[in-house]
């Protein structure tokens, strides 16, 4: 969305302005009086332009029909391209409240520069954000951050506030984000590992809504990144384009080449050359958008501009950002006039700390958030004197836009990480209330609910499975007290727990630092008491933790001698925009349901700055849901990456999980737990040294296993699992089995599979069985002689379609054509023979036409008005609606393809020859409305001036004579009503955004700073109060309606007569819940007590207390 034009184009992003985008007025219906716009018919059809049906013309004046196939194809491209500009400005709304929501995420600084734009509805935008955000606050309880030291406080979050949150997460199976992990295929080579990592960061800048600046250093690969970037948006995001990329002279045939070598699929046009050179490739390609990417030097878009931003571009990508750094230059005004998506900046160089040019880059990428270069330069201004400051609050708003590396940051080579699982066994108290929890649910646990069984109900009691999995002390109840301790029950009341206990024991021994994820905040309070019992000191950041504690916490942890040994992190909020390489364990308490989530958390550590070998362990509890979590976990990420990898649209694989899939999760491990096999192995959480090493051995292995076993797999395989193989575990097969759990073990039908198999006898028994397949003996119509079409709105001669009906019938004469029966019901038959049979006779005795006769229909096609298609029609019935039938300048501006005097002789045509034009009274009632409308405003217009002139000081002294059926409905002061008449006169009393400018007005107005009322109007309500106030005014110069004539200009198909229309208009002033069925005449009907002294008092009471059937209102 581009903020609203200023008279700089420094200031805003100007928008296209050209007269493709002009989208067809429709004339509004939303109003008694309002006219009726046709629009029963589409803008074009195939006969109007498509050369090879039976109605194109090759007869007559080649040269004339020349010009007619022209200009409709002309007008069928604007038609086209105005509707994908206002599919774009669509598109880039969304956009920004998308890019709004990341950036007010991040920090509130971007507030400052978002509401010093103009643009209304930003504003709009922005208080609709904050509304969501304070709902969503006073849901949730704020978290409180610490560094270090027990608190008696352990649960931040009540177990039914993350409880819900978690359900959500399960419902949704976790939002799909898009990560390469290696080089993409649709790219013919090999990336290397920092380029993936921006073409992943140029992904996410996407996904966010974002544009921003690719400023690697030199030699780093920018252009091999950008078209993978534009591969990613051709065969993932399936957007073909078009993008423009803005390069310098001298790289054009590089940058063609690269593509041809990368991604030769990408259908490349090299705008260059001399002046012809350029219009035949402007005519042939960038016209009709014959192409996915318009690589262009700087030069050729100035002197192409007016081709150029015809088009409605998805990405504009510049090379050598620095040439548009002033705003003032050529270039960056005019490049500012094209309508895109998103912008993508190239530079090599680094950016300077010059505020006004960093400013006039930032307003390039997004017009929407930085629109004023006074507030920025004022923003940083006001900041402390200190150097270093400005300098640190530049690179914070930079940082979500920028991505800077040097070759020094990539030439040291990244170990690859080491993942492994850690299969833990359950301790006693969490194998209580893991039992507790199935036997609550047992029915569900046993899929004997049927198919009614809600999904809802198997999504929480995973939900609680996985919780006791992380600890049991997340339920109320289960931790002892009070009074509660920080003690060793801690660690040995979950698996988990101990086996994190022994792993920093040993971490803290090696010198190594660590980073905890976990999907629950209150497992991160757990961990933080955990902490301070063992003295081990650490910092948190999870969703409620506040940017500037974010910011302060990463810069503690990375600082050099840092003494924090641990980092609790929560999976979703610690997975962006943190670098954490002075880390090398990363520690999985538990994993998310989006695997690329738990990846972009190992990635906190591990990406470019990493020294260290950097190890991942992820916890999963054995023998319970957790298994199955990581194998659909495992599944779904090979499958994304196959998905990717192959060049597919994401499709479905970040769909949640099914019913079936979770009734086989919750049952995985549930016989082990109700026959209490692992209590009676021993099984306990005081491990040894020995029993540490035995698991790490084991979980080393089975994380082995699990990536073999998915590594070979391809999407066939992956899309036929399904939940029956959440009933096999270690070679065994578990379906067949009962246990006695204190009621019968019922397993799940198994679901019905189409047939898979399919037999050769079958198939050619169905497709040779009589009347399996018929050949069509109908005989083809043979092809008349090329005609012109005829159409009403044209006005051709009568004679010409006579004409073209003998030369046709001439020509299926020769033929032996014969005419066929009319399809229709048998009751008809005797009509259609007879049908048929004037056909057949019409063929049979038909003659040619004469020379005179031809060359009579040659001159006939040039008499009609041949270059007017249905839409410029439709044109010309709603500018003459709106502007009055001889106003032909404003006719003009409603038709983009035709003049002043164009539109003047079809006129003269039109009011001639309209009745022989099919439904003609509906376009005259169209006209004979909109002109009625155009007359009652301007007639209103003047009364108001006429009032207006009558008082020196009219927002003081201005009188209203209000009549009764406004009394009754009154709730406005006269105070606010002489307002909104004064606006009236100001603005107009028609145009478009009027009432959003009164609105504005309102509450702009330091009369009204604190009339609630007033001020939380809409503009459909203040609509509604401004046609009962001008109603008023007119009533008051002329007091009896009923004298008044309507002129008419035509004497067929006016509309309605006056007195019903300001009934009608009065009528629409009410309340929409208090309007009678019978309109406003009834309430008229009805004795009133309100008189014309008693309605001018400023007093709100006084002028409702006589009308207890009007709505009232609280101040």
């Amino acid at each position: 969305m581009a903020p609203a034009p200023t008279d700089s184009p420094s200031q805003a992003d100007t928008p296209m302005t050209d007269a493709y985008d002009d989208v067809i007025p429709s004339i509004p219906v939303d109003s008694a009086d309002a006219p009726q716009s046709y629009q029963d018919t589409p803008d074009y059809t195939d006969s109007d332009t498509n050369p090879n049906t039976t109605a194109s013309s090759v007869a007559g004046d080649l040269q004339a029909d020349g010009r007619r196939r022209r200009s409709e194809a002309i007008q069928l491209r604007k038609s086209i391209l105005g509707k994908k500009h206002g599919r774009l400005d669509e598109s880039k709304e969304d956009d920004s409240i998308r890019r709004f929501r990341y950036l007010l995420g991040l920090t509130d600084l971007f507030r400052h520069f978002i509401e010093t734009n103009p643009n209304p509805r930003i504003k709009e935008i922005m208080a609709e954000i904050d509304r969501q955000n304070e709902e969503q606050a006073g849901k949730a309880r704020k978290g409180t951050s610490r560094s270090g030291g027990a608190s008696g406080e352990r649960r931040r979050r009540t177990e039914q506030e993350e409880d819900a949150e978690l359900l959500q997460d399960e419902k949704r199976g976790g939002d799909h984000t898009t990560v390469f992990r290696e080089s993409p295929a649709f790219i013919h080579g090999q990336l290397r590992d920092y380029q993936v990592a921006g073409l992943n960061w140029l992904v996410s800048l996407h996904e966010n809504g974002i544009s921003g600046i690719l400023a690697d250093e030199m030699g780093l690969g920018k252009t091999l990144q950008t078209i993978s970037f534009l591969g990613y948006l051709r065969f993932i995001c399936d957007i073909t384009g078009p993008h423009l990329v803005a390069v310098p002279k001298s790289t054009l045939d590089n940058w063609k080449r690269e593509f041809a070598k990368w991604i030769p699929d990408i259908d490349v046009l090299v705008l260059q050359g001399d002046k012809d050179e350029r219009q035949r490739l402007i005519n042939e390609r960038l016209a009709d958008e014959n192409f996915d990417v318009c690589i262009t030097s700087y030069e050729m878009i100035l002197r192409e501009k007016s081709a150029l931003k015809k088009l409605p571009w998805e990405y504009i990508i510049i090379d050598e950002a620095h040439r548009i750094k002033n705003e003032e230059s050529s270039l960056s005004q005019i490049i500012r006039l094209f309508n895109s998506r998103n912008r993508l900046l190239i530079t090599g160089t680094p950016l300077q700390n010059n505020l006004h040019e960093l400013w006039a880059l930032l307003n390039f990428l997004l017009p929407d958030v930085f629109g004023d270069s006074e507030a920025f330069d004022q923003w940083f201004s006001g900041q402390d004197s200190d150097q270093d400051t400005v300098v640190q609050q530049l690179h914070r708003v930079l940082r979500p836009f920028l991505l800077r590396r040097v070759k020094s940051d990539v030439e040291k080579s990244l170990l690859p990480k080491q993942e492994m699982n850690l299969y833990v066994p359950m301790a006693e108290m969490q194998r209580k209330w893991y039992q507790k929890i199935l036997e609550k649910d047992i029915d569900a646990v046993n899929g004997a609910g049927g198919k009614r069984e809600s999904k809802t109900r198997l999504l929480n009691i995973v939900m609680q499975l996985r919780k006791c999995c992380n600890h049991p002390y997340l339920f109320e109840g289960a931790e002892p007290g009070p009074p509660y301790t920080t003690d060793e029950h801690l660690v040995y009341n979950s698996g988990k727990m101990a086996i994190l206990d022994k792993l920093l024991k040993r971490m803290k021994a090696d010198g190594s630092r660590v980073l905890i994820f976990s999907q629950m905040s209150r497992v991160l309070d757990i961990l933080e008491d955990y902490c301070v019992f063992r003295e081990y000191k650490y910092c948190r950041i999870d969703g409620t933790t506040a940017h500037e504690d974010r910011i302060a916490a990463i810069d503690d942890y990375n600082k050099p001698g840092s003494e924090k040994f641990i980092f609790l992190l929560t999976t979703r909020a610690g997975g962006l925009g943190i670098n954490l390489t002075t880390a090398d364990i990363v520690v999985l308490f538990d994993s998310d349901w989006n695997p690329q989530a738990d990846l972009q958390a190992m990635d906190r550590a591990h990406r470019i700055g990493q020294t260290k070998q950097v190890k991942v362990f992820r916890f999963v509890t054995e023998n319970a849901i957790e298994e199955k979590v990581l194998e659909r976990a495992a599944q779904k990420l090979r499958l994304d990456q196959l998905v990717i990898q192959q060049g597919r649209a994401q499709q479905g694989s970040n769909k949640a999980a099914s019913k079936d899939e979770l009734l086989g999760m919750i049952q995985h491990g549930a016989a082990n737990v109700f026959s209490n096999k692992d209590a009676a192995d021993g099984s306990s959480t005081d491990f040894t040294e020995d029993d540490f090493d035995s698991i790490l051995r084991k979980g080393e292995e089975r994380t082995a296993e699990l990536n073999k076993k998915y590594e070979t797999l391809g999407i066939d395989d992956l899309q036929k699992f399904s939940s029956e193989s959440a009933y096999e575990w270690n070679g065994k097969d578990f379906t067949d089995r009962k246990k006695d759990i204190g009621m019968t073990w019922i397993n799940p039908a198994k679901r019905e599979r189409k047939e898979q198999f399919y037999s050769i006898d079958k198939y050619y028994r169905q497709a040779l069985a009589t009347g399996g397949r018929t050949a069509d003996t109908k005989p083809k119509v043979p092809r008349p002689p090329k005609q012109i079409t005829i159409h009403d709105w044209q006005f051709f001669p009568p004679e010409l379609q006579e004409l073209q009906a003998q030369e046709t019938a001439w020509h299926q004469k020769q033929i032996g054509h014969k005419a066929e029966l009319p399809e229709g019901p048998e009751e008809t038959l005797s009509e259609r023979e007879a049908d048929r049979e004037l056909a057949q006779y019409t063929i049979d005795n038909a003659q040619p036409l004469t020379e005179e006769e031809q060359a009579k229909k040659n001159a006939m096609t040039e008499e009609g008005f041949s270059n007017w298609n249905r839409r410029d029609f439709q044109q010309f019935v709603n500018g003459s609606a709106k502007f009055g039938r001889t106003d032909y300048e404003g006719i003009a501006t409603e038709i983009d393809s035709k003049e002043p005097d164009e539109i003047e002789e079809y006129a003269a045509v039109f009011w001639e020859r309209y009745t022989e034009i099919e439904d003609y009274p509906k376009y005259l009632r169209v006209i004979d409305q909109g002109e009625e409308k155009l007359r009652k405003m301007n007639h209103q217009r003047k009364m108001l001036r006429k009032k207006m002139e009558m008082y020196r000081v009219p927002l003081q002294q201005l009188k209203i004579n209000y009549t009764v059926s406004t009394t009754n409905k009154k709730v406005y002061t006269e105070e606010e009503d002489r307002f909104l008449l004064v606006m009236l006169d100001k603005y107009g009393v028609e145009g478009d955004g009027l009432f959003e400018k009164i609105r504005d007005e309102v509450r702009e107005s330091p009369l009204f700073r604190f009339d609630w009322f007033f001020l939380s109007r809409t503009p459909v309500e203040i609509s509604r109060r401004c046609t009962t106030l001008l109603n008023t005014v007119a009533k008051e110069f002329e007091p009896d309606t009923k004298d008044v004539k309507d002129t008419k200009a035509n004497g067929e198909g006016k509309g309605r007569g006056r007195a019903r229309d300001e009934e009608e208009e009065n009528d629409d002033a009410a309340p929409a819940k208090k309007k009678a069925k019978n309109g406003a005449t009834a309430k008229q009907a009805k004795p009133t007590k309100g008189s014309k002294n008693a309605s001018t008092t400023n007093s709100r009471a006084g002028s409702v207390a006589n009308a207890p059937k009007s709505k009232s209102r609280k101040r």
